[in-house]
């Protein structure tokens, strides 16, 4: 099952780039949707709403380190 979360990819909070990977949309696309509806709303409606999301949206898992396979230091090499 799917789960509505924050990006990682953030501009702002993350609200659109989670909204654009949810539902399989490019995250430019949301947000240039978003700006429109704003300019079309006199701005503080999509304010509202955009904060109001960023509170409840909660915030995606953060990436671990060792997802990204083994990872070497310089004292661990001799």
């Amino acid at each position: 099952m799917k789960k509505l979360t924050k990006s990682n990819d953030r501009i702002i909070a993350g609200v659109c780039g989670g909204i654009a990977k949810y539902f399989g949309f490019d995250s430019t696309i949301v947000r240039l949707v978003t700006a429109a509806l704003a300019l079309f709303t006199a701005i503080v409606p999509s304010v509202i709403l955009y904060l109001i999301a960023a509170m409840i949206i909660p915030d995606a898992s953060p990436k671990k380190p060792e997802d990204d396979g083994p990872v070497f230091y310089e004292s661990d090499q001799k």
